[in-house]
Order: structure tokens, then C-alpha cells, then sequence
């Protein structure tokens, strides 16, 4: 007999790190060992998902918690080698508290950020009136594990000596690790390479932000 074969191809490349962050933020691992699914509001970020691990399974709908309108698109598929790899990495099922850091190879790291962000991230910008002609923006990356959130917060100093800092509001169960203005526009630069996938829209919305102050990624 030969070697079981999974559906996904299992080799860093900047789209299958992007999809890794997209796991990581918005997927889920069941506790069956073998299936992994994604789910989003989003279904432009569940169609790339599809493209970048080159799956051939379709879209479904779903609702949450007591909501009786289907308003989730999801994909799921079955793959042990595929499951047991990302176990390796630093993946879990029902990992939403519990998770670390993820062994992400260096040069796929921004690629994995992204699908991070563009998974589960946000961008907003707003005029400071307290000062003249301010304009203040923000990145920030979301999650229910403060030692996922630290481990982010370190990687990216690493990389970039960037500090940023994590918030966390008393009612609140999801920790945020935001970077403002400068260096959040160092972290941008870094985000978006040419050509690279991500989710279109916020994209845009980010150059539309960018605009602004004469900037742009």
C-alpha cells in the first residue's frame, strides 16, 4: 500500500501561509481528528481560502449560537495528514483560549499575519479633536488567548521593533494588540507586498485611510 494522500498539499508558499492565518483566526479544528473547517461572514475570504489550499469542496451556510438566519458562509473538508500537521505547528481544537505561538517558517511570516488579519483583524481611522489636523489610525489583531496575543506582540518586535500594545476591556472575553499611527504604518508596508493576497476590501480601505496623510501600501 502506499503512503495515505491528503487533499491539501502540504508546502510553505505565500498562499498557503495566508491561509494558516486565516485557520488560526477563523477556523476550527473538530475534535474528530480528521476534519477542519472555515467559516466567515465574508465569502470573498472563504473562496480564497478554497483557492489557496486548491480544495474542490463548496460553500455552505450556517448560523451561530441561537441566530435562526444562515448568515455565515463555511467550508469544510476531511484530511488527517493535513489535521496533523497543523497539530504540529501549534494549531488545537477548540483553541480559542488556549493558543501559542505558531511555527511559521520566517520568510511566510507576513503572509500568515495577513490571513491573520484580514481572518479576524481590523483597521480604523478617525480624526483626533484634540489636536488640530490630527489624524490617528490604528491596526490591531484579535484574540481570546493572551499568550497568542503576547507571541504576536513579540514576533512583531522582532521583526520590526515595533511595541504596539494590548487591550482588553473588563466585560470583554478577546484581547487586542493595536499599533498606532507609526507604527502601524511601518507594519503596513510590511503586510502588503506587491501582489500579494488578501482581502480586497479592506485593502482599500486602508489606502483610503492612507490617502489622507499622502501615504500608501
Amino acid at each position: 500500500m502506499g503512503k495515505p494522500k491528503g487533499k491539501v498539499k502540504i508546502k510553505w508558499s505565500p498562499e498557503f501561509a495566508y491561509a494558516i492565518g486565516l485557520i488560526t483566526t477563523d477556523g476550527n479544528l473538530s475534535s474528530d481528528r480528521r476534519h477542519i473547517n472555515f467559516t466567515s461572514k465574508d465569502k470573498d475570504l472563504v473562496e480564497t481560502f478554497i483557492k489557496c489550499l486548491k480544495l474542490e469542496n463548496k460553500i455552505g451556510r450556517k448560523a451561530r449560537g441561537g441566530e435562526k438566519e444562515k448568515k455565515y458562509f463555511v467550508v469544510q473538508f476531511g484530511d488527517v495528514l493535513f489535521y496533523n500537521f497543523l497539530l504540529s505547528i501549534g494549531l488545537l481544537s477548540k483553541k480559542s483560549k488556549i493558543l501559542n505561538k505558531i511555527e511559521i517558517p520566517k520568510e511566510h511570516f507576513f503572509d500568515f499575519l495577513r490571513g491573520h488579519f484580514d481572518g479576524d483583524g481590523t483597521f480604523y481611522s478617525y480624526w483626533d479633536k484634540r489636536w488640530k489636523s490630527s489624524f490617528m489610525f490604528y491596526t490591531v489583531f484579535i484574540s481570546a488567548s493572551k499568550n497568542h496575543i503576547d507571541w504576536l506582540r513579540k514576533s512583531l518586535y522582532k521583526f520590526l521593533q515595533i511595541k504596539g500594545h494590548v487591550t482588553k476591556a473588563r466585560a470583554s472575553s478577546v484581547y487586542n494588540l493595536k499599533y498606532a499611527k507609526s507604527e502601524s504604518l511601518k507594519l503596513l508596508i510590511n503586510l502588503y507586498q506587491k501582489n500579494c493576497i488578501c482581502l480586497s476590501r479592506k485593502y482599500l480601505k486602508i489606502n483610503k485611510a492612507l490617502a489622507i496623510i499622502g501615504k500608501k501600501i
